[in-house]
């Protein structure tokens, strides 16, 4: 469990085991604390789908990363349950920035949700999520 307040290298020393966000997808963690983080993607051609799009599953993990990190700070371990994504327009930018808040955190569900956007200010996409401890 990560301590209340963790330096930005911790928080990725311990989320660099998830190697499918971070080496895989790309998924870097710009901030973090208690039910609240900042996650970005670089996007390039890993990431597109057949169209040139960036591909849904892509902008679904960058949201997923970035909600691991919010409700596993200064918690007990938590995994997510249900998620609902809405994508809500195509990205146009050069990278994706998640940006993940606490709506609820309570001891055994926490309720989440996550914004997605590019670096060109367009909203892509919205998650929301229940989460368990």
């Amino acid at each position: 469990m990560l301590p209340e307040n963790p330096a930005l290298q911790q928080i990725q020393a311990y989320f660099a085991n998830d190697k499918f966000a971070t080496q895989a997808a790309g998924c870097t963690i710009v901030e973090g604390s208690r039910g609240h983080a900042v996650c970005e993607m670089v996007l390039d051609d890993k990431h597109r789908n057949a169209q040139g799009g960036v591909m849904g599953g892509a902008i679904f993990t960058l949201a997923d990363f970035c909600l691991a990190v919010a409700c596993n700070i200064d918690e007990q371990p938590t995994v997510s349950v249900s998620n609902t994504i809405e994508f809500l327009s195509g990205a146009k930018g050069s990278k994706l920035i998640a940006t993940c808040d606490a709506d609820k955190s309570g001891r055994k569900l926490g309720f989440y949700t996550v914004d997605v956007a590019d670096d060109t200010g367009r909203k892509v996409a919205r998650m929301t999520a229940t989460c368990f401890r």
